[in-house]
């Protein structure tokens, strides 16, 4: 099951993005900048969770690693 990680740096949008820490992402966020998203099926799961948990944040996928969450 992969694992994920938010970046604790928002982009310039605003938004804070989940990254696939299990496959690698050429834009991962430095490991200082890594907050543990814990373990998901998809990154949907990491997403709904980073935002159940972070409501006042912007949370979206990673265009890159995690495209399928990915929404602006």
């Amino acid at each position: 099951m992969p694992n994920f990680i938010v970046n604790k740096n928002a982009q310039p949008n605003g938004d804070h993005e989940v990254h696939n820490l299990t496959n690698g992402c050429s834009f991962m966020p430095n490991p200082e900048n890594q907050v543990n998203a814990g373990f998901h099926q998809t990154c949907a799961g990491a997403v709904a969770e980073v935002k159940k948990n972070n409501p006042a944040l912007s949370i979206n996928g990673c265009y890159y690693c995690c495209n399928s969450c990915h929404t602006s």
